[in-house]
């Protein structure tokens, strides 16, 4: 295993779209949301051990999430949880992972996942990302990991490439789309030179520093500046105020997208963001007429289809006559709602916040 491989999990979002299972307190990452016996964040931690040495592996997380990270991950060292002490989007993120990585060892190759995605074809996700991993440091550039689009899905951010290409199969990268309509989307499928973006980077510890540099100097000197206190006991003060100076950016606007060495690899390892209930649903195992049920032991379905139940095991449930709805319960709080409505689920959360506070959230 190359000793110059190390990852960044980005594990600090509070999964809102996913109340009232997620909670501020203990956001969708670190729940079994599947089923599988396993939790997003530590299914994501497994895959990355078959790609780089366990104490390459860190996690970039809010500080409140400390105790759940150690808990989830007890071979994760204090050293490698980098905490965040306020939610600056993912530039900052990156930048601290990054900068504190090249301190360590310069010569690092650096990947960069979220926490809660689904990967079904681990093995082919590993040869990915090694193949990534020496495609960026042999040519100092900056990749991104695009999905080949399957439908035209409004829920994604899109990329288009060239012809131009790294061995055949990295693809310079032209544009960046974030959500578009629906007709829009539809239009980018059948050009065929799109694909949805997975939030998945690979670059050099170099590559990435520079890249700062150039797009997000201010940022960089932030960073920069903490050199002396990477490693440190003075480390997560020094951060803590470097952070309150960081503007609220996504890498992706920082750098990706005004980059001029951005390329992607066009892959297929079984992906999903799991960014909804929609795509729960559609994961999930379903009875004769649609109906998916989380757990499904004491669920009783009358006249009722194609509906996602997410309830509390020791809880009987009777639905009858429901078709296509959600229906979850958690943490003293039930949600129905039409399947096709749930896009509204963040604004029922800012609702409940402004009528009864943070107890619910």
């Amino acid at each position: 295993m190359n000793k110059n491989y190390y990852a960044i999990i980005m594990a600090g979002g509070i999964g809102s779209r996913f109340w009232p299972i997620s909670r501020t307190s203990y956001p969708k990452q670190f729940i079994d949301i599947l089923g599988t016996g396993k939790t997003l964040i530590q299914n994501t931690y497994d895959r990355f051990l078959k790609v780089c040495p366990k104490e390459n592996i860190y996690i970039v997380t809010n500080e409140n999430y400390t105790d759940l990270v150690k808990a989830q991950l007890p071979d994760v060292a204090d050293q490698q949880i980098l905490t965040e002490p306020v939610m600056r989007n993912t530039a900052p993120c990156v930048a601290y992972g990054c900068f504190k990585i090249e301190t360590i060892n310069p010569d690092a190759a650096i990947v960069v996942a979220p926490s809660d995605h689904l990967i079904l074809d681990e093995a082919a996700f590993v040869a990915t990302i090694e193949k990534s991993l020496q495609t960026a440091v042999d040519n100092k550039c900056l990749i991104t990991l695009g999905i080949k689009p399957s439908r035209p899905d409004t829920g994604y951010g899109y990329i288009q490439f060239t012809e131009t290409a790294i061995n055949d199969d990295f693809y310079k990268v032209k544009t960046f789309t974030e959500k578009p309509t629906l007709e829009i989307a539809k239009t980018f499928i059948q050009s065929g030179d799109f694909l949805w973006n997975a939030g998945i980077f690979v670059w050099s510890a170099k590559a990435i520093v520079d890249a700062f540099h150039q797009y997000l100097p201010d940022m960089h000197e932030i960073f920069a500046e903490a050199r002396s206190y990477y490693n440190t006991p003075n480390e997560k003060t020094h951060v803590n105020q470097a952070y309150l100076q960081c503007t609220n950016i996504s890498i992706d606007y920082g750098i990706m997208e005004k980059a001029d060495n951005v390329y992607v690899l066009p892959s297929e390892f079984g992906w999903s963001d799991l960014g909804t209930w929609a795509s729960i649903y559609e994961l999930s195992e379903k009875d004769y007429v649609g109906n998916a049920v989380i757990p499904s032991e004491k669920v009783i379905m009358y006249d009722s289809s194609n509906c996602m139940v997410n309830v509390p095991e020791d809880k009987l449930v009777i639905l009858q006559g429901l078709h296509d709805f959600i229906v979850v319960e958690s943490n003293n709080t039930l949600l129905i709602c039409p399947r096709d409505q749930e896009q509204n689920v963040k604004k029922v959360v800012a609702d409940v916040k402004q009528q009864f506070g943070v107890k619910y959230i």
